[in-house]
């Protein structure tokens, strides 16, 4: 038989396999520990200083200066653990990509703050882990819809898990604010936003990340 009009010759077989080389490059990124020992990682940490406190000296790598991000210590190395690499670059990406929320959420500018708030930092790298276990991405495919649609987003934009992330913290500070949280509060907070960021992204229109309703609540 003579085949005609090869256009869609290996057509699913191809989207597959571009859908397993995006998934394959944001699971590189997750594999990567951070290393406070990487030049790479070291400018990363200080560019993140920069973006966040502008005008104000760092006065080291290990410093109480960081205390103000929300790291638990001196030594931001020790809060990556959970989160890898990543967890920074999705830190840098948010305050590079929607500065004006960010500095909300790391200053705490809007609404009736509770006395013992959520450390920023550490509640970002908490994030990143939270969004990897969600999505399953340390899957060789998605063993779950959510994980599937995701990859369809990731596919339109390799940057969706970046922009995600982003969606999910501005989130998860206004369900803080609705639910009156406190430190303690912390994981059932977590766990409310899961829970929408799954209901939206199992939405029938959602082509896009951009087009999750809760994108809205980022300012540039």
């Amino acid at each position: 038989m003579v085949m005609t009009g090869g256009a869609d010759v290996g057509g699913p077989a191809l989207e597959d396999a571009t859908k397993e080389e995006c998934l394959q490059r944001l699971q590189n990124r997750i594999e990567v520990p951070y290393d406070s020992q990487n030049r790479e990682h070291q400018e990363a940490l200080k560019a993140l200083w920069h973006a966040s406190f502008p005008g104000t000296e760092l006065l080291g790598l290990v410093s109480d200066q960081w205390k103000e991000m929300g790291w638990q210590g001196k030594d931001p190395s020790t809060d990556f653990r959970g989160g890898g690499f990543i967890s920074l670059e999705n830190l840098l990406y948010f305050a590079k990509n929607y500065p004006k929320s960010f500095e909300e959420l790391l200053c705490k500018q809007n609404g009736d703050r509770a006395l013992w708030e959520y450390p920023f930092a550490v509640a970002g790298v908490n994030i990143t882990f939270m969004l990897i276990q969600m999505l399953d991405l340390q899957a060789a495919k998605p063993r779950s819809l959510i994980g599937a649609v995701f990859l369809n987003l990731l596919i339109e934009n390799d940057r969706a898990f970046d922009i995600l992330y982003c969606i999910t913290f501005k989130l998860m500070d206004r369900k803080w604010l609705e639910m009156h949280a406190t430190y303690m509060d912390f994981n059932t907070v977590i766990k409310s936003t899961r829970r929408q960021l799954e209901r939206e992204l199992l939405l029938e229109d959602i082509q896009q990340i951009e087009d999750m309703p809760s994108y809205n609540f980022l300012a540039r």
